[in-house]
């Protein structure tokens, strides 16, 4: 009887419902994520610059290249088109001009929308600091989530409460000037308490000065920085296989604010990038901070910590146990279509880092208290083809690199082509770049993929991904083989939108023996109807995922989404989905409509239902509030999860509350 009320419920949300959803990168962001490898820890920072953004958008009239090469869904010919536009036919007057770019597309021009603003056209002198701080913009921002139920942690284990919380402070002046605070703690954690004496877990400060003089970025306190394809250092984010593909594989050079919640994978200290002539720039960034680590009996470091949990005794005996000292440099030389560039960083810690190498994929990780790395990158582009590339290497003496090949067919056809090589044996602590197995080491491959617009409402994304790994790795034995394909249709006639995606992974394994190996396959797959009015839509969106290893597992899922604009200071969102699965191994994911600064792509499996409320309005102009409540309720159980983070119940629900205030 339960189930058929449930099935009511779903029906009449279906249908009574009206919806819009508040904001299209939001959709656009988890459309995205679900496609790529959303446990990938890079997406939290694609979310957080997207905020970023969104808080502050970016004047097109006065930005830079490198202020248009933050926005994640820009390729290097995009950026170039729109200067190019602005520098033959004067700033734009309205965002409707972006029309007049064949490479800026209807999706985004729609999205660039949130990120940019018309602005005034002339580039005032850097200000004085009067003028920056009598005319600011400032912004607080307050989160809270709180949990109806308890864990085992709560009652016995954890040092803090099970309220999770966070405030944000941001001050910015055009695009010259940015100071900000952040205080942030995980549930579980003490607040002032124990090691907590100054009250949240992890803070963060900065300050950032944009086109001073010689001076095109300055930032003091904690930062992120991006060089090249990440071989050498990219602390930052990297991107996926379908991103890779809408970017067209372009490389980065940024230096950015660190201005998440997130208490880890940051720098500390002050990085600046100054132009020393036309089209010669120069980077530079020194960093020192307290770092968590695993310890062996030693006092060596058996592993570097970067989840930044702190809620239990031993938990909170890792904190700040290790210093890390880091220096780098970055040159950038820009000729007509050409680019060169090359990237150091020299790298200490204050104990030896000695992970267990007697474990065969341990082999060759790094090792030893001082590292350096070097990489020159490099490319090309004309109106057609784009060319990118960076080789490095280290203390390891092995050699890393990626290339990547784009080629504009037409107006409606994209070809890109990326090769990879990283070493068994080689390292760099800061790394990330675009790989199947998560790092840039032990692996090669050729990535093919394909953007086609066949129609003017009618899509077609396609890639296909081989790799090889010439050393075992966790689970893997010996040398293995991956091979990934996703194909998506998306039509898009007026306010309707269909879409249908098939996703096949095939990846190496040991057996249950460990004796050899045998082929994990994993199938994905996804259709979806979405209908968007002017103060409402809908969604209904149907998954399945077969995963073929050493059991068979299957899953799907059914979801309905529905949001509603009663006016422009309120909006509603809603959720509901349906989940059955065999196991772990089958599980699914649904996009669910968030608090800003706060990215969450929770996995379902087993047999239950999800669902949730989302109301956003504004109580006056400068005051947002943002509430959500969520239930995840399963069939299958009594309890979830395990350990610490156990629940005895079968549902599980969250309060979430968001306050914003501008002034």
């Amino acid at each position: 009887m339960k189930r058929y009320f449930l099935l009511v419920i779903f029906v009449l949300l279906s249908v009574i419902v009206k919806a819009q959803d508040s904001q299209a990168w939001e959709k656009y962001f988890y459309q995205l994520a679900e496609l790529e490898d959303i446990e990938s820890s890079s997406l939290q920072s694609v979310y957080d610059i997207l905020c970023d953004l969104d808080d502050n958008p970016i004047n097109i009239n006065t930005a830079t290249r490198e202020d248009l090469m933050l926005i994640p869904f820009l390729n290097e010919k995009d950026i170039e088109d729109i200067s190019a536009y602005i520098y033959q036919y004067g700033p734009l007057k309205t965002m409707g001009e972006l029309s007049m770019i064949e490479s800026i597309g209807h999706n985004k021009r729609m999205l660039l929308g949130y990120f940019v603003y018309i602005g005034d056209p002339e580039k005032e002198s850097f200000p004085s600091v009067g003028k920056m701080l009598g005319n600011a913009h400032h912004e607080i921002m307050a989160t809270g989530k709180i949990p109806t139920y308890s864990r085992k942690g709560d009652k016995d284990g954890y040092l803090g409460y099970k309220y999770k919380h966070n405030v944000r402070y941001d001050m910015t002046y055009g695009d010259y000037f940015r100071l900000g605070v952040v205080g942030a703690q995980d549930s579980g954690e003490p607040f002032f308490a124990h090691k907590n004496s100054a009250g949240y877990d992890h803070y963060s400060f900065y300050l950032q000065l944009k086109k001073l003089g010689r001076i095109k970025n300055l930032v003091v306190g904690r930062y992120r920085v991006n060089f090249g394809m990440g071989l050498v250092i990219n602390n930052d984010f990297t991107l996926g296989k379908v991103a890779m593909l809408t970017s067209l594989g372009k490389q980065s050079y940024n230096i950015r604010p660190h201005s998440s919640r997130s208490s880890s994978n940051y720098l500390q200290g002050a990085a600046a990038t100054v132009q020393l002539s036309k089209g010669l720039d120069i980077s530079g960034f020194v960093s020192y901070r307290k770092i968590d680590a695993t310890l062996n009996k030693d006092s060596s470091i058996s592993t570097i910590l970067d989840n930044g949990y702190h809620r239990t005794e031993t938990e909170m005996s890792k904190k700040n146990n290790t210093s890390q000292w880091l220096a780098g440099t970055n040159i950038r030389y820009k000729f007509k279509n050409f680019h060169v560039g090359a990237t150091a960083i020299y790298t200490s810690l204050n104990r030896s880092l000695s992970p267990k190498t007697e474990t065969l994929y341990r082999r060759y990780y790094a090792t030893g208290d001082n590292f350096y790395n070097i990489s020159l990158n490099y490319g090309y582009r004309n109106s057609r083809i784009s060319f990118n590339g960076e080789t490095a290497t280290g203390d390891c003496g092995a050699l890393a690199t990626i290339n990547t090949l784009s080629f504009r067919a037409s107006d409606r056809l994209d070809l890109l082509a990326v090769q990879r090589f990283y070493s068994y044996k080689y390292y760099s602590l800061f790394s990330q770049s675009f790989s199947e197995g998560g790092y840039v080491q032990n692996e090669s491959g050729i990535y093919l993929g394909a953007n086609w617009r066949p129609l003017r409402n009618l899509s077609v994304m396609a890639y296909t991904d081989y790799a090889y790994f010439a050393w075992p790795k966790y689970q893997i034995s010996d040398a293995s083989h991956s091979f990934d394909n996703m194909l998506t249709l998306a039509y898009t006639p007026g306010n309707w939108a269909f879409t249908a995606r098939y996703r096949l992974r095939i990846k190496d394994r040991d057996n249950e023996e460990k004796t050899s190996l045998i082929r994990r396959v994993e199938q994905r797959g996804r259709v979806s109807a979405a209908y968007n009015a002017d103060s409402w839509s809908l969604k209904t969106q149907a998954d399945i995922s077969k995963c073929k290893y050493k059991d068979d597992s299957f899953g799907w899922m059914i979801s309905q989404y529905a949001a509603l604009r009663l006016s422009d200071k309120l909006r509603f969102g809603a959720v509901f989905g349906y989940f059955n699965t065999d196991s772990y191994d089958s599980r699914l994911y649904i996009y669910e409509q968030g608090m800003m600064y706060d990215f969450s792509f929770p996995a379902f499996y087993g047999e239950g239902i999800r669902y949730s409320l989302l109301m956003r309005g504004n109580i006056t102009p400068r005051l947002m509030i943002t509430a959500k409540a969520g239930t995840t309720n399963y069939f299958d159980r009594d309890k979830i999860s395990s350990s610490y983070q156990q629940i005895n119940h079968s549902s599980m629900t969250d309060i979430e509350v968001q306050l914003k205030y501008k002034f």
